[in-house]
């Protein structure tokens, strides 16, 4: 089985739609959108997705006739420990290098507070909620950020609008490039969130300091027709919808969970409904 995997993996297309799962590990993607996102014709990208699942690395689900599919981590976990063992005879000094042990549990990187960063892909209303209402509910206990793969000029009217009505602060709140948190210079992160698709579906570098990752993806309600009421009513949606996946995070016991068991809980997070 592992020399199976390893062939099908060996393959820069099928590989590329695997990091892609990863990506989005726990979510499943549709077909549709893995072609869409790498560039694949349609029929070619069943064929790829065909070999994973034969592989035992990636499964499928059905959602109506829409097809859906996510990493197999069970296959995928036995791929790597099997490789594990036979490269590296079990040493952890010898492979995988500076892997956190699952089992240990978060230590702030100051005294009093954790870095959290969100991204979405322009930096105008869904990761400029979350930055604004992590402030406003935990900042004693977390140092927010926010940046986008592709950040628009200016904030969204609409989203500052709706922040000013909260009553929260929007002084400073600017679009950012996530390049700002990816030099030698920038701050640690300790927890990254992807509150989009597009931004999730991205192939980034890997963060420095290995943070507690998850995707807490939401409806673009830069996108809203109609109306301006039609408009304020999208926004208020995704506000309040971010709100509580934040509510929830904030109220993590962090000291006392494992790494495994918090990237469990935030993981949880991001599938909880997208209602107010």
């Amino acid at each position: 089985m592992l020399l199976d995997q390893l062939a099908t993996l060996s393959h820069p297309q099928r590989m590329g739609v695997f990091r892609l799962l990863m990506r989005r590990c726990p979510d499943a993607v549709p077909a549709g959108e893995i072609a869409d996102v790498l560039g694949f014709k349609p029929s070619t990208t069943s064929v790829y997705l065909s070999a994973l699942r034969e592989a035992g690395l990636v499964t499928q689900t059905r959602q109506g006739t829409l097809r859906r599919y996510a990493v197999d981590m069970t296959g995928t976990r036995g791929m790597v420990a099997e490789l594990f063992l036979e490269c590296c005879n079990g040493r952890p000094d010898l492979c995988p290098p500076g892997l956190p042990d699952p089992m240990t549990r978060m230590t702030p990187m100051s005294d009093t507070r954790y870095n959290v960063l969100f991204i979405c892909t322009g930096n105008s209303a869904r990761s400029i909620f979350a930055e604004a209402i992590m402030r406003d509910l935990a900042g004693d206990r977390f140092e927010v950020f926010s940046a986008g793969t592709k950040p628009q000029s200016e904030l969204n009217p609409f989203a500052v609008e709706m922040l000013n009505q909260k009553g929260l602060d929007t002084t400073r709140l600017r679009a950012k490039n996530i390049g700002e948190f990816q030099g030698a210079d920038a701050p640690v992160m300790d927890f990254v969130f992807t509150v989009c698709d597009h931004a999730a579906n991205e192939d980034c570098p890997a963060w420095h300091g290995q943070p507690i990752s998850a995707h807490w993806g939401l409806p673009d309600p830069v996108k809203a027709t109609g109306t301006d009421a039609e408009k304020q009513l999208a926004f208020q949606s995704t506000f309040g919808a971010m709100r509580n996946r934040i509510a929830a995070f904030a109220a993590l016991p962090l000291d006392t969970l494992s790494r495994a068991s918090l990237q469990s809980e935030v993981d949880a997070i991001g599938r909880t409904p997208e209602t107010t």
